[in-house]
């Protein structure tokens, strides 16, 4: 039976009205949580183009403070921070989380003060906005970026306040050697690891250009912040040193003469503020319920003026910093390690190399000597690599693969040792036995045996340096 008219138009209503709320254009995305987020451009430092997604009260009525969250350590984006910013906004802090830049900047080559330049570009971004209120812009910064923080507020008054946490107070050197140390003994590790870690790779770092601001005095930045500081560490804080942080960054302040500061430890949470499940060691994303919620309402409470100074007692620690710079020793030099590398791996080869060349004119008669020099260049090789490689995958993850623990020594690092103590009992071997048989050797088995063995001489010494054939 054919619908009338009436009822035919009726019964389309629902699709018409489908189709023109769809048309509509959406400028933001809205969260069922009363959320709203809008992606934003600016330009930051040196004309890069940087971008970013600002979250906000969905029900707010007139202008709202602000912040700009400032990332840590590495190549990170704007969805790192995604949940402290919809923490934030759920407690009516309009925020701004933006992608770190690509351009000059990398885990190596790194510049706080272009950074800082960058955090005040999103500073200005947040201002312009109409749900903002311009005087109640602030900076938040976690870890790297709590050194970036002070930079810009000493900067800039557009800033209106500043949130660190797991701020600093030492040279960055310092603080990665005190938090190697603090994961190698919480993993059980004792001996030259330690050592290693904690001294010659931090040392070698500086020395060869590749640890960026290593020398960073942040008290030059903390002695001219005159806004609002609220200062954050967690309990478990295993990175940045918190009693002893704290000391240092309150004594920078009031050295400027800003005593509206507050200094709060947040109990049960790790290095960026993040709960933790292993005493501050491992490194799970999980939000306390209450996360932003002392930040969110010491940020309304400006508006009723700036805060006198308070702190908490501050958490035990049982270990202080100890400076990593200093004086490098001629052997300290990065070239030097460089040569170092160049003639274990040239002596080596190159024995191997005429090894296989001798095999392929077939000629007889291999010298006596062969079985221990052989053994000495595959074990130079092996440990010369295996170290080289081990030394790589503590640095770039932080000392967080370690790997297993046996008698207070790393496997990885045991098996290192184990090398290099073949390698001295093949040198000798070979030592001994190119002795005895030196009339028998042509010229040419004789400058085989002695490159091998000059690399040998060399390994030792710079095997006791690294902590390789230390206990």
């Amino acid at each position: 039976m054919l619908l009338s008219r009436k009822r035919w138009t009726w019964s389309l209503l629902p699709v018409l009205l489908a189709i023109a709320l769809c048309a509509l254009p959406v400028p933001a995305h809205a969260h069922a949580d009363a959320l709203v987020t809008s992606d934003v451009t600016f330009t930051g430092d040196g004309g890069v183009t940087l971008r970013g997604t600002v979250v906000a009260p969905k029900t707010a009525k007139g202008r709202r403070p602000g912040i700009v969250m400032v990332h840590g350590a590495g190549p990170v984006t704007r969805e790192e921070f995604r949940d402290e910013a919809e923490a934030y906004a759920k407690r009516g802090i309009v925020t701004l989380i933006y992608d770190k830049r690509t351009v000059g900047y990398s885990t190596l080559r790194r510049n706080y003060e272009t950074l800082a330049g960058d955090a005040l570009a999103a500073v200005r971004a947040l201002r312009a906005r109409a749900d903002v209120n311009p005087a109640m812009v602030g900076i938040w910064g976690l870890s790297e970026g709590a050194w970036v923080a002070p930079i810009a507020a000493a900067r800039s008054s557009d800033v209106a306040f500043l949130i660190v946490a797991g701020a600093v107070g030492t040279t960055p050197a310092r603080q990665q050697a005190w938090a190697y140390g603090e994961r190698l003994r919480h993993a059980g590790v004792r001996g030259s690891l330690t050592l290693m870690l904690q001294e010659r790779a931090i040392r070698f770092g500086i020395g060869s250009g590749l640890f960026g601001e290593e020398d960073r005095d942040p008290m030059r930045s903390w002695e001219h912040v005159h806004q609002p500081v609220l200062a954050l560490w967690g309990t478990l804080d295993r990175e940045a040193m918190p009693a002893e942080s704290s000391q240092i960054i309150r004594q920078g302040l009031e050295n400027g003469g800003n005593s509206h500061y507050t200094v709060h430890f947040i109990a049960g949470v790790r290095h960026n503020l993040n709960r933790t499940f292993d005493d501050g060691f491992d490194r799970p994303d999980s939000l306390a319920a209450d996360y932003a919620e002392f930040e969110a309402a010491w940020i309304t409470g400006l508006s009723d003026g700036p805060p006198e100074a308070g702190a908490d007692q501050p958490p035990s620690q049982d270990r202080l910093s100890r400076p990593v710079d200093g004086p490098f020793a001629w052997y300290e030099s990065p070239w030097l390690q460089l040569a170092a590398f160049t003639i274990f791996l040239g002596a080596a080869l190159g024995y191997a190399l005429a090894a296989i060349i001798r095999r392929l004119r077939r000629r007889r008669g291999a010298p006596p000597v062969s079985r221990p020099a052989r053994w000495l260049a595959i074990a130079i090789t092996a440990s010369t690599l295996g170290f080289l490689g081990y030394f790589c995958v503590l640095v770039l993850t932080g000392a967080y693969l370690i790997g297993p623990v046996v008698l207070g020594r790393s496997l990885p690092w045991l098996a290192l040792q184990l090398l290099a103590v073949a390698v001295v009992v093949a040198a000798v071997a070979t030592a001994v036995a190119t002795w005895r048989h030196r009339r028998e050797l042509s010229p040419g088995n004789r400058i085989r045996l002695g490159m091998v063995l000059a690399a040998a001489a060399v390994f030792v010494p710079w095997a006791v340096y690294w902590g390789v054939l230390l206990p």
